[in-house]
This record gives structure tokens, sequence and C-alpha cells, in this order.
């Protein structure tokens, strides 16, 4: 499959595309409607921050899986719409992590010793030794706004350095911050007690300009350093309160629009240091995200779970070998679950029994809601389908009980509507043989392949005789049938694997017979 290189990456993440069998095509100045076209039969996109991966670009890649970002930040890239495609979006936010941590470790010291400000007046011949008295860092407390994984490790890094760390972040635990040797603050509390404060948070709409003139008080006396993303401080704010003496001094690898412009207040200060977004800009680290970025492709276009996917079910890939086999039979049990309620579908739930509820399940569940859907005819994969679920108000559950009394593990699909609902349950034989076990309770153990009819009657003789008269008479030819009844002369489930479509005029044939409760046609490739 073709995937689409549109910034420049590591040439290791391109042959790992190659070695996988795919073909790449690099386009590094596509834009407008030659983007469009270059991307119009692309199974994968990569980019970095260069490509706008608008929706509009989306819209026009008819057979996207998956679009990789060779790196940490998405700005530039719409999940809403790659969701609403249908599409993966990916980083790699491993990658350059002990780059931009080791960047922003230097920052802070050039900053608090006014090292590219006494290398550039040396360099001109002044001996200017009287002229920077520094600031250690050991004894002094760093104020991080943000600790994931770039936060945490200049947290570990500057702590082994005899800093004190306080940090602010409403998502991490206390639990985590306490390992890392950091006390969790609020943002207000945070700034007050930085004598240097660094930025590591990502870039939203909550985020942006967080730190504006107000906040630059907060960190009176103190240096700032983002190595994070541009947009988050205001930097006509800071370059004021830096020329003011409000802020003693700062360090900027990014800022809200890039390249700098050449009249930017930043500029105009000395005790303002700026780098041109060098944080990731090591060989170790660019290598890294592009093997990174490319073997999450490769999974996704072979329908195998991606490991930093932003807006579809991720697994760990030691993990996914024992959760693989019930992703089929997740999906199977929604597509039959779904074909054979009558109306429309209110409510999922999904339920792990045995050794499979122990495992991570996210993926297994989006591949059962996909299985929902997709009879219904929307545009549904494992990356939408819980979207879709939540867009058109379906509810959906999800349990685990590791008790599980005839299989070593079930996968149980129910679907709703009202007081109807269906339930259908999977499994696997031998390891590796799937199987549809139960509808309704009925146990049936039919195999989960192609077309399916599915038959509610009395438990009567002759019946099965009829359905498969009735089925030799329009020529569909029945390749495995699998019988259940709750009683003698009581009501029986039959499901029968058959070679062709049924039509029609078989199904009213039958439901003529008083015998016959129900007849439904289950497809599972969507002939």
């Amino acid at each position: 499959m073709k995937v689409l290189v549109t910034d420049p990456i590591a040439d290791a993440g391109l042959d790992v595309l190659r070695d996988a069998g795919h073909e790449v095509e690099t386009g590094y100045e596509l834009e407008g409607e030659d983007l469009l076209e270059a991307i119009s039969d692309a199974g994968g996109l990569i980019v970095r921050s260069g490509t706008e991966v608008t929706d509009e670009v989306l819209a026009a890649a008819g057979e996207l899986v998956i679009v990789g970002r060779a790196g940490i930040g998405v700005d530039n890239i719409d999940i809403d719409a790659a969701t609403d495609e249908g599409v993966i979006v990916a980083n790699a936010p491993e990658g350059n992590v002990r780059a931009a941590a080791e960047h922003t470790v230097a920052m802070a010291f050039a900053t608090a010793r006014s090292v590219p400000q006494a290398h550039a007046r040396l360099k001109t011949g002044e001996w200017a030794k009287g002229d920077y008295l520094g600031a250690e860092l050991n004894g002094k407390t760093l104020g991080v706004v943000g600790l994931g994984r770039v936060g945490q490790e200049v947290a570990k890094k500057l702590d082994s350095l005899g800093m004190n760390i306080v940090a602010f972040d409403p998502y991490i635990s206390e639990e985590r911050a306490q390992r890392i040797g950091a006390e969790l603050v609020e943002f207000e509390a945070c700034l007050e007690r930085a004598d240097f404060l660094t930025i590591h948070t990502p870039l939203t709409p909550e985020t942006e300009g967080m730190i504006a003139e107000d906040e630059l008080e907060l960190l009176e006396g103190g240096y700032l350093v983002n190595v994070g993303r541009g947009g988050i401080v205001d930097e006509a704010a800071l370059a004021a309160k830096v020329e003011d003496g409000t802020v003693a001094g700062a360090a900027l690898d990014v800022f809200a629009e890039e390249p700098l412009a050449p009249d930017s207040p930043l500029l105009e200060h000395d005790e303002i240091i700026v780098t041109p977004h060098l944080g990731a800009s090591t060989e170790a680290a660019q290598e890294n995200v592009a093997t990174s970025t490319a073997e999450q492709v490769v999974a996704a276009l072979e329908d195998e779970p991606v490991a930093n996917a932003l807006n579809a079910p991720s697994i760990d890939e030691s993990a996914f070998p024992r959760v693989e086999p019930y992703v089929e039979i997740a999906e199977t049990a929604g597509k039959v679950a779904a074909q054979l309620l009558d109306g429309r579908i209110e409510g999922v739930e999904v339920t792990y029994e045995g050794e499979i509820a122990e495992e991570d399940i996210e993926f297994v569940t989006a591949s059962a809601l996909k299985g929902v859907f997709e009879p219904l005819e929307w545009q549904v994969n494992a990356v939408n389908a819980p979207q879709i679920a939540d867009d058109r108000g379906v509810e959906v559950t999800e349990s685990k009980t590791r008790q599980a009394e005839d299989f070593q593990s079930l996968v149980s699909v129910t679907v709703k509507n009202g007081d109807d609902s269906v339930t259908v349950d999977g499994t696997l034989f031998a390891g590796d043989d799937p199987r549809i076990v139960r509808v309704d309770g009925y146990r049936v153990d039919a195999i989960p392949h192609g077309k399916m009819v599915v038959t509610r009657n009395t438990d009567e003789p002759g019946v099965i005789g009829l359905i498969g008269s009735v089925m030799g008479k329009h020529d569909v030819n029945i390749a495995g049938m699998f019988n259940a009844r709750e009683t003698i002369g009581g009501e029986a489930v039959t499901v029968y694997n058959v070679d062709s479509q049924v039509p029609e005029e078989a199904k009213a044939e039958l439901n003529d017979d008083d015998r016959i409760i129900g007849v439904d046609y289950i497809t599972l490739n969507g002939q």
C-alpha cells in the first residue's frame, strides 16, 4: 500500500515502511490541490509539523487508514475530522523525550548563567567577566507545568541536581508525582514558588495563553523556560515583564508563530534566550521518532492495534497476541446481534468472562461496536465506532468477571432497543477456533463465517426438514447446521451456514408456516 511522507523524516523510518512491502512516496513541497491529489490513494500519511492535515485533506483521502506524526505535537492535524473519517491519528511521544528534556535543562542553565550573552560578547572581543552574576540551580525550586513524559524526565534530571520540584498537572496522581520527587500544587502556587518555571503541557484551547501578564507577576524574580509548545506563553507580556525586571530571564525554543518574526519583542532583550525549535533536534531523537511512527503505520495497515493512537484504542504490543483472537469474535458477535435485533439500537453491552477479563480490552470493545454498527451501513471502523455510538446516543457499557461457567474465556455482545434485546456469545475452541456458542442463551456452537441463517421455531418433528426443503427450492445450499432448544417441544434456535444469499421469497415462505417464529439472514462479509 502507498504511504505518503510529506515532511522529512530519518531514512530509518522510510526503510521500515519499505521492508514491510509498502510503496513510499515523498512529497516535501506538496500543498493545495497537489496534496489532495497525492493523498487520494494513500493508505498512510506521515507528517511532522509542516503539513496541515485539515478536514479537506482527510476528505480527499479515500483510502487513508492512519496519519502518523513523527513527533509529539499534533496541533497541525484535525483529529476530530480524522475520527469522523475513521482515520487513526498516532504520534511518537517517546522518541524525543530525552532530547527535549536535555534541551530544557540546557536552557535552564543557559538563562541562569547568561551563557549565550557572555559567549557573544567574548566573540566580539569583550571580556565582560564583571557584568554577569548568575544564579545557581542547586537548592532552588523548579516549577513544572505539565508532568507528562518530558515534564517527568526534566523533573528527575533537575531533582538529581539538587532542585526542589513542585508541579501543576490535574491529570496525574499524587503517588506518581511523589515517585519522581515532585510535590503537586495548584497552578498559582506553582508559579509563586518557582525560581525556575518550565512548561510541558500540550497546546489546547484551555492552555493557549495560560501564562500571561497576571501569571508572570506570580513568577516575580524567577526564570521561565519553554521547550514544550508555542502559544502557551503570551510572548508580548513575557517581553514586557523581562524588560521591567519582574521576570529575571527566559529561554524559549518554541513560539506561537514559527519561524519567529524578525520584529518579535522577544528578540529585543538580552535576558531572553531563543533557539529555533531545537528540542527534538538530535540524531538519535530523529531516528527514534521516524522508526516509531513508521512501525505504527505498518501496524495500522495490517489491522493491528497502534501503540500511540490518539483517537483509537491502543494496546501494549506484548499483550496483543493474547487479545487478538477475541477482536474478530467481538466484531462477529456484534454483527450477528445487530442483525437479529428488530429495530433501532439504543444500547450496547459488552461483557468479558474468564481469562480475557484480565486483559486490556478497549480495542476489543471498539471492535464489537464496529460489528454492531457495520450492518446499519454506517461508515465505521474501530477508530470512529465509539464516537458514532456517542453521536447517536447509543449507551455503551462494559463489564468484566473472572468467573466463566463453561468456557476459558467468553465475549458477550448485547444490543438493546427499549425492552427488546439480543445477546450473542463467542469464544475460542482449541485456542484459535472462533465459535458463536450462544444466541440469547441457546447453546449453538456455530462457526461464524460468511453467510448465516438464524431461525426460531417450535421444537416439532419436520420443522428442520421444512427449512431444508425451502432452502433447496430456492437454490440455497446449507453448509452446516447448529441446533439448540430450551425444552422438548419448546422453542428452538438453529444457526445455518449457507453458501449464498437467502431470497426474500424463501424467508416469506418459511414465515408463513405457524411453526416458524422468525427467520433472519445474517451476513458477516457485507453481502
